[in-house]
């Protein structure tokens, strides 16, 4: 599990990362939550999906936003953080040019900051949205979602009322081309405590799913 140091906009950036042997691997780049709520990338979801992302042929990512750990900066109200996060799949890019998959998957704040990535990357086929904060967070930038994608979320969310996250996704899934898969995980809070291995499971099904189909599930 390499620890890598990234040069970015704000510093150094705290990464790990897991790499395939295919030079053609599929990509996924995982976003945590909050910073200023204690989100990191080690922070136990990041780091199963992490590993599950691995499992299923990734060559995956996962690192501190600014401020965070090793991560030079002070946090920027998301502006920073997507430029952080624009810059380690910069570097994914680089180094691996031809994936036949690029996911995007991020938790509460991290979900945000991923939708906005998917917006200005193209090379992205996929997102996963964990626990979005669709009440705090304006999604209009959506318009149109580019690609298809997955929501995960508790009905117990206290932070995140679920139905939220509900008008979010039928305002997506109104959208011509692409598909939107939401999931809800009766009794999980916004932290999905004793909920984790079945959102990980959820995702890594999702994926598989998707990686199967021949045209990439868009």
């Amino acid at each position: 599990m390499p620890d890598i140091i990234l040069p970015g906009p704000a510093g150094r950036i705290e990464a790990r990362y897991l790499r395939q042997k295919a030079p053609n691997a599929p990509m996924a780049l995982i976003l945590h939550s909050h910073p200023q709520y204690g989100g990191t990338m080690n922070n136990p979801l990041v780091y199963e999906l992490y590993h599950r992302f691995h499992k299923l042929g990734c060559t995956t990512v996962r690192f501190n936003f600014r401020g965070v750990g090793r991560s030079q900066g002070s946090f920027d109200n998301g502006a920073g953080e997507l430029s952080d996060a624009a810059t380690v799949l910069d570097w994914m890019s680089t180094l691996y040019p031809n994936p036949t998959h690029c996911w995007v998957a991020g938790i509460s704040f991290g979900a945000w900051i991923g939708m906005q990535l998917l917006m200005r990357r193209p090379e992205i086929t996929g997102f996963i949205s964990i626990a979005p904060q669709a009440n705090l967070y304006d999604f209009a930038f959506l318009a149109p979602c580019p690609a298809s994608g997955l929501f995960v979320h508790g009905t117990k969310d206290q932070v995140v009322p679920e139905a939220d996250v509900q008008k979010l996704v039928d305002r997506l899934s109104a959208q011509r081309g692409i598909k939107i898969t939401y999931t809800k995980i009766d009794g999980a809070n916004h932290f999905f405590d004793n909920h984790m291995p079945e959102v990980v499971d959820i995702v890594e099904d999702y994926a598989k799913r998707r990686m199967a189909s021949t045209d990439g599930g868009r």
